[in-house]
Parts: structure tokens; sequence; C-alpha cells
């Protein structure tokens, strides 16, 4: 029981995930800095950004459905954290398995976009209107070459347990073998995240924060955790099903740390995309893409 609640609340769950998030959040930045020649934020800047948020007053904009209002923050963190269960953080087995998580994991993920895009339409603000469109649009740009993208190593493996997937990669870099899959998968990655050049529904300087812009205190905090949370797990997953499965654990953190850089550098190249762009190429050339992936793979030519 006590095992239980350690793993639950702090390891490999809970508090270290949201420590994680934090910490990677403040790479990506500073990675980002550094490439485009800044000194970007200190070390303990995500912490302090968190800290501020939850100590503020979380004011609810007048005829918004309340219950929704707060809720949907703690929806989608807790969505976050539930997918943990299901993922190999760390190199290490994942805490829960069960036939077809994979489909539950990716879903699971997806609660953050659903609910920033309801966040939006009930605030009822013509720039959170405008951000709760643009989100919910963009879901369906890259939301399944994403899930397309995870399933090819499924393929490989025979199964959608990402536990048994793991198993079945034994150490192969599939990133040689399906590199369009894997492509795929961190631009979709992206797009879940909504980084740069795919964060149209949050233009600063068009739409303020866009689908979050009435949101302050407690529930932009929870947004922004969740937003973290889910970009170590994508990572995660990226990772163990393209550069070789589990590994020891300091070997896996350098993968992971590779796949960060390589989103920062993605970042810090293309400027922002327009959310017409983003929906009528990624989907049209994303998706078919990864269907003559998928193609090959049925064909045997690589399993």
């Amino acid at each position: 029981m006590i095992s239980d609640l350690t793993t639950l609340l702090f390891f490999p769950g809970g508090l270290s995930m949201l420590l994680a998030g934090m910490a990677f959040t403040w790479l990506d930045r500073k990675l980002l800095a550094r490439l485009q020649n800044r000194l970007g934020p200190r070390w303990f800047q995500p912490l302090a950004d968190m800290v501020k948020l939850l100590a503020k007053e979380e004011v609810v904009p007048a005829g918004v459905n309340r219950l929704l209002f707060v809720g949907l923050p703690v929806v989608a963190l807790a969505g976050a954290l539930t997918a943990v269960l299901y993922i190999p953080l760390w190199g290490l087995p994942p805490a829960a398995s069960f036939p077809g998580d994979l489909v539950v994991t990716v879903y699971l993920l997806s609660l953050l976009t659903l609910c920033t895009g309801l966040a939006g339409a009930n605030s009822g603000g013509r720039f959170s209107l405008l951000g709760a469109t643009r989100t919910l649009t963009q879901l369906f740009a890259y939301e399944a070459p994403f899930l397309m993208a995870l399933m090819g190593p499924a393929l490989v493996a025979g199964s959608w347990q990402i536990a048994l997937i793991t198993a079945g990669i034994n150490g192969r870099w599939l990133l040689f073998t399906q590199p369009i899959g894997f492509l795929v998968a961190l631009i979709g990655l992206m797009g879940k995240l909504e980084m740069p050049p795919f964060d149209a529904p949050e233009a600063e300087t068009e739409i303020v924060a866009g689908a979050l812009t009435e949101y302050s205190g407690r529930g932009l905090a929870l947004f922004y955790l969740g937003r973290s949370v889910e970009m170590v797990l994508g990572l995660t997953l990226v990772a163990a099903f393209y550069l070789g499965g589990l590994s020891n654990p300091v070997a896996f953190l350098l993968k992971t740390l590779g796949l960060l850089l390589f989103i920062a550098i993605v970042q810090s190249l293309m400027a922002r995309l327009r959310i017409d762009q983003t929906v009528g190429l990624w989907w049209r050339y994303g998706a078919l893409l990864v269907l003559l992936q998928w193609l090959v793979l049925w064909g045997g030519r690589w399993l």
C-alpha cells in the first residue's frame, strides 16, 4: 500500500512528473534562447512562474459556467498524470499495463487540447473563442498522424500494448527503418503542445493568449503544468518507440534530451504557420506519408 502510494504521488508519478515537466520546459526555453543568441531564463524560472500563478487570485469572468471554468484545468492535468501510469518513464517499465493501452494513452494526452478548446469556448471572449476554434481545428490536423506514427512500431511488435511494443523492439532503432513515422511523431507532438511554428492557436501578437486569455491564477498554472507533463510523456514515447526501446535511465534520458534539442532547433528555424497552412499541409502530407510507410510495413520489408 505504501509503495503504491509512493509510486502514484512521488516517483515515477505525481510530484516527480510536475518537477520533470518544469525542468524540461526550462531546458526547452534555454535551448531556444541560446539558438537565438539570447541568455534565456534561469533554472528556477518555471518553478517561480508556477508559485506566482498559484498565489494569484483566480478571476472567473461573468457569464461563464463556473464549474467548467474551474474544472477543465484539473481534468487536463489529471489526464496527463493518468497517462504517466502506462508510459515507460526514464527507461523503466510502465507502472501499469493492459492490452490496447497505447490508444488509451494517446487519447489521455489529447484531453489537454480538448479541455483547452472547451475552456476558450466557455470563456466567451473574442480572443478566447478564436483561440478555441484554432485549437480544435488544429487538433484534427495532427492528432490522427501522431497516432498513426506511434502505431508503426506497434505493427513491428505485433501489439497495441506499450510494454510489449518496447519489449518487441528489442533494441532496434526504428528511426532508421521508419524515418517518416519518427518525424511525423515529433512534429505531431509539437502540434499537440502548440509549439512554434504550430502556435497559431495562442499567437500572442494576434489573439493575446488564445483560448486561455481569460484564465489567471490556479487555472492557468494547471494548464501550463499539464502541457509541461505532456511534453515529457510525448518525448518519452517517441524515444521508447524509435530510439532503441528501453535502456538504462541515463542513456534513455540522453535520448530524450536529444529529441528536445531537435524540437528546439525546429522552433528556432521556422516562423509561425497560419492555421490554414498547419491544417492543409500537415493533414494532407503527414497522414499520407505515414500511410505509405504502413504499406511498406505490411509488405514485410522492414519487419
